[in-house]
């Protein structure tokens, strides 16, 4: 995890400025798709594409029958990924200047970077249903979860003074601010995110807390996105040294989260609502 972390810290701080290099053009109706990113294999399933998915890589695992290789994202190679013989290849990030590799051999690469928002997501599962020939079917999947997701809200408590909250993304303190995709997500249900002000240009709205700035807010929950990697859940938050006095501890109000759940933007986002609503009801 204290490698992989920063990597993922990377990705989502960099893809609101990367660039689009050159890419073969992508045609409708692709029928041998490799999907280079865990979020882009959802929405590819969750449009309707999943037939025409012949590889992922080895870090999408949802749904369980993806076709799983030993493909890394983090170290993609031309030749690996050319060895599926695909049609179109669908990534997150451009590392290892993936995008013009392909390009050279033409392969259309399909490139979107994580979102900054909620609409960002909507915006990439309708790129993605319209780049595989399930356009329908995407503007389908946005509609339900946007009613979905409204109707958790609107069912949700909303108080006077709003609730604060810490999210954590892994041990070492670092997290999501509200200007993140998760931050919009928990943004509907009025809470206030401790780490806001700590947020700095550099951090890119993933700045790294100390233990000492989170016992000092005191949040009223905490939002564990480190639980399946790490082991970490309301037993392991209230041995940390001082922990047990923050009211989040105190009330019951530390929730751990499935950790894939709450890192990717594909449908099951309404997955991670239901769980937040569902905490702070109790």
């Amino acid at each position: 995890m204290r490698l992989v972390v920063p990597f993922v810290l990377f990705v989502l701080v960099a893809a609101g400025c990367a660039s689009h290099p050159a890419a073969a053009p992508v045609s409708p109706g692709p029928h041998r798709i490799v999907s280079l990113d865990a979020s882009s294999t959802e929405i590819l399933y969750g449009v309707g594409a999943g037939s025409q998915v012949v590889a992922v890589d080895k870090d999408s695992d949802y749904p369980p029958s993806v076709p799983k290789t030993t493909l890394d994202a983090t170290k993609p190679n031309v030749e690996a990924i050319a060895a599926y013989h695909p049609d179109l290849v669908v990534t997150a990030y451009d590392t290892n200047d993936i995008v013009t590799g392909l390009a050279k051999i033409h392969v259309p690469v399909l490139l979107l970077p994580a979102p900054k928002t909620i609409d960002g997501a909507y915006a990439i599962w309708n790129r993605i249903g319209a780049a595989t020939g399930h356009a329908d079917q995407a503007h389908a999947l946005v509609s339900r979860a946007q009613d979905d997701i409204r109707t958790i809200v609107a069912h949700a408590p909303h108080r006077f003074a709003p609730l604060s909250y810490y999210y954590e993304v892994d041990q070492t303190y670092f997290t999501a601010t509200s200007h993140t995709f998760i931050g919009s997500l928990l943004n509907q249900f009025g809470m206030k995110n401790i780490a806001d002000p700590a947020d700095t240009a550099a951090a890119g709205g993933y700045p790294q807390l100390s233990a000492e700035q989170v016992l000092s807010a005191n949040p009223s929950f905490v939002f564990l996105a480190d639980s399946v990697c790490c082991g970490q859940n309301a037993a392991s938050v209230a041995a940390r040294p001082g922990w047990n006095a923050l009211s989040a501890v105190r009330d019951g109000h530390v929730v751990a989260l499935n950790d894939d759940v709450a890192s990717r933007w594909g449908p099951r986002i309404v997955d991670l609502m239901r769980t937040v609503a569902g905490a702070i009801s109790g």
